[in-house]
C-alpha cells in the first residue's frame, strides 16, 4: 500500500515493498495475544520468545508494522524515561544509581539486538545536545536541571555542561549560551527499526496479522472482524492509540508531535552546522524541540503539536502551512542559513501521555492483562524497556526490571492515575500550551523588560507544575 509511505520521511525511505501481511481469518488459541505491531508489541514478543521459545504468541495490527508512532517519531533512542528524576528521587543513592544505569543501558541493549538480528537502521550513538540557544533564561534553567541531576549522584560521564566554545566543536548555532551533553542517546531511522523487528519476531515463530484491528478485548480474549483469539495474556500495546479503546482512554491522553524534514543539504552547509557524529539536539524551551542530521544529510526537526477535544486521535497529518512554518521559524532561529531551505516532508503522529507524566509498565495476573505506555514522546527507547519488563513480568522472572518505580504489579488498570473528564482536560491543556507559547514569545524578544519576562516564566512554571 503506497499510501503508507506518505506517513513520514522514514516510511518513504524504506527500500522494501509495503505489502501487508495476511489478516486474521480464523480463531486462535495462544498464550499471549498482542494488540499492535509497533515498538512495544514487537519488543514484548521478541523478549518473550527469547526467554521462552515454547510460548505461543500472536500479534494483530490494525494497519501495518510502523504505521503508528513507531514509523513517525524523531528517531531518538534515549537512555532515560520521562520523569525518571522524580520517580527515583526517594530511592537510596545505591538503588537510584542502579536504576539510572538500567536506563542508560537502553541504547546499548537496542544496539545488541539490531546487531544480532542484522537490522540496518542507521544506529549512531552520539549523545544529545540540550542547548541554551534563543534567550539567556534557557541557560539558567539548564544549569538548574544539571545541578538537580548531580544532586542525584549522576556525573559528568552522564550529563556534562558545555560552554559555547565547547558546544561549537559539535554544533554551531546562533546565540549559543551553552548546552548539556547527555551521553546515553543514539539516533536511528525508526521505520527501519520497526520493520526489522517485525521480521525478527516472525523468525522466532510469532505470526503478525496486519489489517486486523481488534474490535474488542477483555481478559482472556481479543476479538477481530474475522477471528477470535483466546489467550492467557492480553497485551494492548497501543500507546497513543489507547484513545480508541474505552478501557484505556482515561489513562493515556493522545497528543500529537509534528516534524519536518529538509531536502538533503550540501556538505558545505553541514561543515557550518556540525552534527557529524550522529548527535541529536534540542533547544531548552517548553516548545519541546528536537532534531537530528539524517544519514542522507537532511535536517529532521520536530516540536510539540496539540491535543484534540475528547482525546480524539488525529487522523490527518497533512500539516498546515502554519504548522510547517512554526517549525521552520524554530530551526531558523538556530540555523539562520536554513531559513529558506526547501522542506520536502512534513508529518506527525499520536503519542500517549499519562497523568503526572509517569510512564507505566503494568501486569495484572488476575485478569491476564499486561501493558506499557504513557511514554510522553520518548517511546523509541522506553518501549524497549517496556517490552523487556512486560516479558519478565509475564514469565515471572525476578529481575531488576520488575522492581522499578514505574512498574505496577497490584491493582490492575485502577492503579493508573486517570485524566480529568472533559472539558477540564481540554481547557487545561490549552491553557498550559498558551502559557508556554506566551513565555517563549516573551523571552525570545530581547526588548522585553525584566518584569514581564519574570511574570511569563512564573505563569508557565505554575501551569507546568499543575500538570505534574
Amino acid at each position: 500500500m503506497s499510501a503508507w509511505r506518505l506517513n513520514s520521511l522514514w516510511m518513504d525511505q524504506l527500500d522494501e515493498p509495503l505489502t501487508p501481511r495476511a489478516s486474521l481469518q480464523q480463531d486462535l488459541d495462544v498464550d499471549v495475544a498482542i494488540i499492535g505491531a509497533g515498538y512495544t508489541g514487537l519488543w514484548t514478543a521478541y523478549y518473550l520468545k527469547r526467554h521462552a521459545p515454547q510460548l505461543n504468541v500472536a500479534i494483530v495490527e490494525a494497519q501495518t508494522a510502523g504505521f503508528g508512532a513507531s514509523g513517525r517519531n524523531g528517531g531518538w533512542v534515549m537512555g532515560n524515561l520521562l520523569g525518571d528524576d522524580r520517580m527515583l528521587a526517594g530511592f537510596s543513592a545505591e538503588d537510584r544509581r542502579a536504576s539510572y544505569d538500567l536506563l542508560f543501558g537502553i541504547p546499548d541493549e537496542v544496539k545488541s539486538v539490531i546487531d544480532r538480528e542484522g537490522i540496518d537502521c542507521d544506529y549512531r550513538k552520539g549523545g544529545a545536545l540540550y542547548c541554551a540557544a534563543r534567550y539567556p533564561e534557557q541557560e539558567a534553567s539548564l544549569r538548574a536541571y544539571l545541578d538537580k541531576l548531580y544532586k542525584q549522584d549522576l556525573t559528568e560521564a552522564d550529563y556534562r555542561w558545555l560552554t559555547p566554545e565547547q558546544l561549537s566543536s559539535q554544533l554551531r548555532i546562533a546565540r549559543a549560551y551553552g548546552a548539556i551533553h547527555f551521553s546515553h542517546l543514539a539516533t536511528i531511522q525508526p521505520a527501519r527499526l520497526v520493520r526489522g523487528l517485525a521480521r525478527a519476531v516472525e523468525a522466532l515463530g510469532v505470526p503478525i496479522y496486519e489489517n486486523t484491528p481488534a474490535t474488542d478485548w477483555q481478559a482472556g480474549q481479543v476479538t477481530t472482524a474475522h477471528g477470535r483469539i483466546r489467550c492467557r495474556w492480553v497485551v494492548p500495546a497501543v500507546e497513543g492509540y489507547a484513545a480508541s479503546m474505552p478501557a484505556l482512554a482515561r489513562y493515556q491522553l493522545p497528543v500529537q508531535s509534528l516534524i519536518v524534514a529538509t531536502e538533503p543539504l550540501p556538505a558545505s552547509v553541514w561543515d557550518e552546522i556540525g552534527l557529524n557524529q550522529g548527535q541529536a539536539f534540542g533547544e531548552s524551551s517548553r516548545q519541546v524541540t528536537y532534531g537530528q542530521r539524517s544519514m542522507d544529510n537532511r535536517l529532521i526537526f520536530g516540536a510539540r503539536g496539540g491535543y484534540q477535544f475528547g482525546g480524539r486521535l488525529r487522523e490527518n497529518f497533512d500539516l498546515s502551512t502554519s504548522e510547517v512554518e512554526l517549525r521552520r521559524y524554530l530551526f531558523g532561529e538556530l540555523f539562520p542559513q536554513l531559513k529558506k531551505v526547501r522542506i520536502t516532508h512534513s508529518w506527525g503522529g499520536n503519542l500517549g501521555m499519562s497523568r503526572r507524566f509517569h510512564p507505566h509498565m503494568l501486569c495484572d495476573r488476575s485478569s491476564g492483562i499486561a501493558l506499557a505506555g504513557g511514554y510522553g514522546g520518548e517511546g523509541v527507547a522506553a518501549s524497549n524497556l517496556g517490552g523487556r519488563t512486560l516479558a519478565d513480568l509475564i514469565l515471572e522472572r525476578d529481575t531488576p526490571l520488575v522492581h522499578q518505580p514505574w512498574v505496577i504489579r497490584e491493582g490492575g488498570l485502577k492503579a493508573l492515575k486517570a485524566w480529568e473528564p472533559e472539558p477540564c482536560r481540554w481547557l487545561g491543556y490549552n491553557a498550559i500550551i498558551r502559557s508556554f507559547v506566551s513565555e517563549d514569545q516573551t523571552l525570545a524578544d530581547p526588548a522585553t523588560p525584566a518584569w514581564r519576562r519574570k511574570i511569563a516564566m512564573g505563569v508557565a512554571d505554575f501551569m507546568e507544575g499543575f500538570m505534574k
